[in-house]
């Protein structure tokens, strides 16, 4: 099955100027908290795309075009999604690669499917894992660095199980894409330029410090060619045998070696951890959703825990149907004062009950035994009571928890803590199949480890951080467990919050979508969603809305995308507002009547490509 096959993908021409003609502006300023997975760089006016058989969105023109292309050869979304992945982790290898994790949710033009690709802990690791000798929580970048933090990733083993069930071209031919571009080289992106000069930490590691770096040790710009001859040979390995290679043999060594023999912060990975790892197959979490204004019904699918992207966006829609935000509109092309007051506050539930909760369902409970307690209409219905949904009501500030259903066991919730990473893709194809996938390796570079086999060759991939979505604090000062402790084995709780979302009379697909952006993905998402939905925007139109939500803390909106009215009158409601920048990276494909028409997130560098 995984016999290579020479073949070479010209890359599209647009995508190429793209890159040459592009130029980053400085990173802008904020005081705000830096609660966003990645820094802000250029922002590029999106037209939109209009396509008529198939579509692909992904987050750099080079991996979108891998994407088309395997789209014409005759590939199905899955196929596309593979050739998309391996070019990300070579162009995009801040944000995700072959070193991470991964959530895809599949449609076959009747079946929905969720792949879990999600990295797990490893067999070593311990709910004190992220303590320092005085029991107190280490401070995020020194969790981060080195190899403490890395988990065993899957999104390689996770696309290979999707291929191996819907796949319709050759394994070794999806992977040819990325290995041409490796070899011969690709122009470092203005988006990957901008994070690299403001990345501290990345040259510490001698192996990412010689890929990334010129001799003097200042990194590479915009423009230049950049070759990783590593990665190139590490794909082609993969495309001859499959995951095995990566997860076997000498790759596992590898990365064994380089978290455990890490100077200053190792970790436990070993080769035994990566050969056990195994992705799953879920059943999707849906739910249906009916708009108010038009009594349009659908049918909104996505990924189930231990991802809790689906339920708080779930819960974040059921409850504002409770309110006079089911039949807001728009004002001047902008959400109102009162529509982000009733979104927020129903965001500070949403969030309460996720840090309660959620974590992965092969450790902990459901409430009630069923994650759908929490979607349960009677349940929202007594939670949406906490808003106060009167013309001058008052925020609730921060949210306690829920009682959505019996529990054998109670636990702590868990202290609140930044989320990183990520990117998406989106895909449809020619034969009704259709999927959203979101990608990462958590912090923007990841674990900052570049593995390398030592053989000669530049180059390499990045090591995800991903075992700091664990909760840093295993246990509250009572000594109760948080649901999203570290175990051994155990998926840390992700936002990724892949959507396919179809019309319930026909079971038509209506929209692929789904965004980077740490906790915010959630409301990059359910903006998105309402945005389309609600609102009759085109897919282009709901991502260019201006980026808002809480966290179960401040109100923050975008900056500058939002007038002194806005903030003054949530201000007089007792709203904490702080505006800063929010980098989402929504891609969208929606179901017209002619074809398809496909958004990409003006904030980052994603194209919407097909035919």
């Amino acid at each position: 099955m995984y016999a290579a096959r020479p073949w070479f993908f010209p890359l599209a021409t647009a995508a190429v100027l793209w890159l040459a003609g592009c130029t980053a502006p400085p990173l802008p300023r904020s005081d705000a908290p830096p609660v966003q997975p990645e820094k802000a760089s250029a922002t590029t006016v999106k037209p939109g795309w209009a396509t008529r058989t198939f579509a692909v969105a992904a987050a750099n023109p080079l991996a979108t075009d891998a994407g088309l292309q395997v789209l014409r050869a005759g590939g199905s979304a899955v196929d596309a999604a593979i050739a998309v992945q391996m070019v990300l982790a070579l162009v995009e290898p801040q944000s995700s690669g072959i070193g991470g994790g991964a959530f895809l949710l599949h449609f076959d033009g009747k079946n929905t499917q969720a792949f879990d690709g999600r990295e797990t802990a490893p067999a070593g690791a311990t709910p004190s894992l992220f303590l320092e000798p005085d029991g107190k929580p280490m401070k995020f970048a020194n969790a981060v660095v080195g190899g403490r933090a890395v988990g065993v990733p899957g999104t390689v083993s996770m696309l290979a199980l999707a291929h191996r069930q819907h796949g319709r071209l050759p394994w070794a031919q999806l992977l040819a894409p990325a290995i041409a571009l490796a070899t011969q080289g690709f122009q470092i992106s203005p988006r990957m330029a901008t994070l690299l000069a403001s990345e501290t930490r990345l040259r510490e590691d001698p192996v990412a410090a010689a890929y990334f770096y010129n001799p003097q040790g200042q990194p590479w710009p915009q423009g230049h060619l950049l070759r990783n001859l590593e990665l190139a040979a590490i794909l082609q390995h993969i495309a001859r045998e499959g995951p095995d290679a990566l997860m076997t043999g000498d790759l596992a060594r590898a990365m064994a070696a380089k978290v455990q023999q890490h100077p200053s912060n190792p970790g436990t990975l070993s080769v035994r951890d990566l050969a056990a790892y195994r992705p799953v197959v879920r059943e999707p979490l849906c739910f249906d959703y009916t708009v108010a204004t038009t009594a349009k019904e659908y049918r909104i699918c996505g990924m189930p825990p231990p991802s809790s992207g689906t339920l708080a966006i779930a819960q974040i829609l059921g409850l504002l149907q409770h309110t006079p935000a089911s039949t807001a509109a728009l004002q001047n092309s902008l959400p109102t004062a009162d529509w982000l007051h009733l979104y927020t506050e129903a965001s500070r539930l949403a969030f309460a009950d996720r840090a309660q909760f959620v974590a992965d369902p092969a450790f902990v409970q459901a409430p009630g035994g069923d994650w759908r307690s929490l979607l349960a209409p009677s349940y929202l219905a007594t939670r949406a009571r906490a808003i106060d949904a009167s013309p001058a009501g008052q925020s609730m500030k921060s949210a306690q928890p829920g009682n959505p259903g019996a529990l054998t066991i109670s636990y702590a919730p868990m202290p609140e803590q930044t989320e990183y990473g990520t990117s998406h893709i989106s895909v449809v194809d020619a034969y009704g199949n259709a999927l959203a996938m979101t990608t990462t390796i958590e912090d923007g570079w990841g674990a900052r480890q570049m593995v390398n086999r030592g053989v000669g060759l530049t180059g390499g991939f990045l090591l995800n951080n991903e075992l700091t979505d664990f909760s840093f604090q295993p246990t509250d000062a009572s000594g109760q467990p948080v649901a999203n402790r570290v175990e051994p084995g155990k998926r840390p709780r992700s936002s990724m919050a892949p959507v396919l979302v179809f019309d319930k009379a026909s079971g038509q697909l209506h929209l692929s979508g789904g965004s980077p952006g740490g906790a915010f993905i959630i409301h990059f998402t359910a903006k998105m969603l309402y945005g389309v939905l609600h609102w009759g925007l085109n897919a282009q139109e709901a991502i260019n809305l201006p980026n808002f939500g809480s966290l179960n803390g401040p109100t923050l909106l975008e900056e500058k995308r939002f007038g002194a009215a806005t903030t003054e009158a949530l201000g007089a409601r007792g709203h904490e507002v702080k505006t800063m920048p929010m980098p989402s990276g929504l891609q969208a494909i929606v179901r017209t009547p002619g074809g398809f028409f496909g958004g990409a997130d003006p904030r980052r560098e994603g194209i919407v490509l097909g035919d």
